[in-house]
């Protein structure tokens, strides 16, 4: 199917008005229509909204000037600022009382316009990659939309909406970490979505959550906002999400590997980078699937995408030819590196499970050397120093070297060199987090002919920087020119 879609919806003066009630300070023409939204004033181009978010680091009102000298046709600014300010704006303003709240409002109207399916993705784990996997898997026979990155949140959220094309039949949108309570209801309210798709709830986030029980709840407010007629798709092998069945109206579509469910999964057979194959059973048939995707995890992200052509009435061979396609994935992704290396780039986010699953795969690998560059698993809260303990006995047993990145990650290394007393383990390096470069060098020294290196850390280490030095490397070899 065509994946062409026409240009997104302008967002226009009167849409704001009509769903926020903004006052205007300035010249602002009644046919106004802005470009996109924007809360980085660095980021504004010409006919841009400017948004100024209030956050814990910065206050986006004082972005305001900037903005304006990059472009912007206004700013949504907050009414208390605007009390407060002396002197002339240097561009139109629209007033409310939380510019975040009015953002919401924008999308929430957007929503109701639009004749759409909107899937939503929670988890703990893999709602990205689960994300990804759903819109693949949809598109041969619709025009779907999907989030982009992880724009997940109170205000990534919005923004995703507003930039749907008018001509889309579904938008998979993921919803949420596990910031607080009734986080999920309130994007739901927003997204409105007819089908939820939870896949598992583990004890991530914790710093933030406090208890895996508070996790579990947030994630089943998704369910809970679900309508009578929609469709919740639920891990089931999860015990977390099974107990949501009893929370949602809609229907209940469970899937699983090796347990019980609607949609089942079993017999994972992995071959590297080469893709997976299972027996698949239950109300999408039975038969035996192949599909170029790596890791074991990757048959979870299958069985959802399944269940989701059951909602939408997509058929498992056309799922099967969506997954099938390049760049579905968004973790382990396979990459040359440098002196004829390769690389494994995991960079997207970090937790001892995903590590692990990771780890896997690298060892199933064929490889002269194996090669684990791993950082800091943030926000665990009590479980950090366990987490990264495990992680670093598992590696023990599988990488020829271990670089790790990140004060917390030493935790890893230090695990990996006990475990390695007893057996032959892996030669140990530590970097801080100011060793960036170092690190990157090392790994440029390092790497040669057969050798395969898995790169995985938490999201606010920015590994994929240290990938694409590497990868940069790669292009400036003469054997590659």
């Amino acid at each position: 199917m065509s994946t062409e879609f026409s240009p997104q919806q302008p967002i226009t003066l009167t849409e704001i008005l009509t769903a926020t009630n903004a006052g205007i300070i300035g010249d602002l023409a009644e046919g106004t229509t802005f470009r996109w939204i924007e809360r980085n004033s660095r980021s504004i181009a010409p006919g841009d909204l400017f948004i100024a978010v209030k956050g814990e680091r910065f206050d986006g009102h004082a972005f305001v000037d900037h903005a304006a000298g990059q472009g912007a046709s206004a700013a949504l600014v907050s009414r208390s600022w605007t009390d407060e300010r002396s002197g002339p704006a240097p561009l139109p303003l629209l007033v409310v009382d939380d510019p975040v709240l009015a953002l919401q409002q924008v999308a929430a109207a957007r929503r109701q316009s639009m004749p759409l399916t909107v899937i939503g993705v929670t988890g703990s784990l893999g709602k990205t990659s689960t994300k990804e996997s759903i819109a693949a898997a949809l598109s041969p026979a619709r025009r779907v939309y999907r989030s982009p990155g992880n724009m997940n949140s109170e205000i990534g959220l919005p923004l995703s909406l507003l930039e749907i094309p008018v001509d889309t039949d579904v938008a998979v949108l993921e919803m949420g970490g596990a910031y607080a309570l009734g986080e999920l209801a309130l994007l739901a309210g927003i997204g409105k979505p007819q089908i939820g798709v939870v896949t598992n709830v583990m004890p991530i986030h914790l710093e933030r959550m406090g208890t895996i029980e508070a996790i579990a709840e947030t994630k089943t407010e998704l369910v809970a906002a679900l309508p009578a007629d929609g469709f919740a798709i639920l891990n089931v092998a999860n015990p977390w999400v099974a107990a949501m069945a009893e929370r949602s109206d809609a229907t209940v579509l469970s899937y699983a590997i090796e347990h019980p469910a609607m949609v089942m999964g079993s017999d994972v057979r992995t071959f590297g980078l080469d893709g997976i194959a299972f027996q698949l059973e239950g109300e999408a048939g039975s038969r035996r699937l192949a599909l170029p995707m790596a890791g074991v995890h990757s048959a979870e992200l299958a069985l959802a995408a399944i269940c989701a052509g059951l909602a939408t009435g997509v058929s498992v061979d056309q799922v099967i030819d969506g997954l099938s396609r390049p760049g579905v994935q968004v973790r382990l992704v396979p990459m040359p590196g440098p002196n004829g290396s390769r690389l494994i780039d995991d960079t997207y986010n970090a937790s001892a499970p995903s590590v692990l699953s990771a780890l896997r795969l690298l060892q199933e690998i064929p490889a002269s050397r194996r090669i684990a560059v791993l950082g800091d698993m943030r926000e665990l809260g009590d479980e950090t120093a366990a987490q990264h303990e495990a992680v670093g006995s598992a590696v023990a047993g599988v990488a020829d070297l271990l670089f790790t990145f990140g004060d917390m990650a030493r935790q890893i290394a230090a695990s990996a060199r006990d475990r390695a007393v007893d057996a032959n383990g892996p030669d140990v390096t530590s970097f801080g987090v100011d060793q960036r470069d170092a690190l990157t060098s090392a790994l440029l020294a390092e790497l040669r002919p057969g050798d395969v290196a898995l790169l995985k850390g938490s999201r606010g280490l920015e590994m994929e920087t240290i990938v694409a030095s590497l990868r940069n490397a790669v292009a400036d070899s003469p054997a590659d020119a």
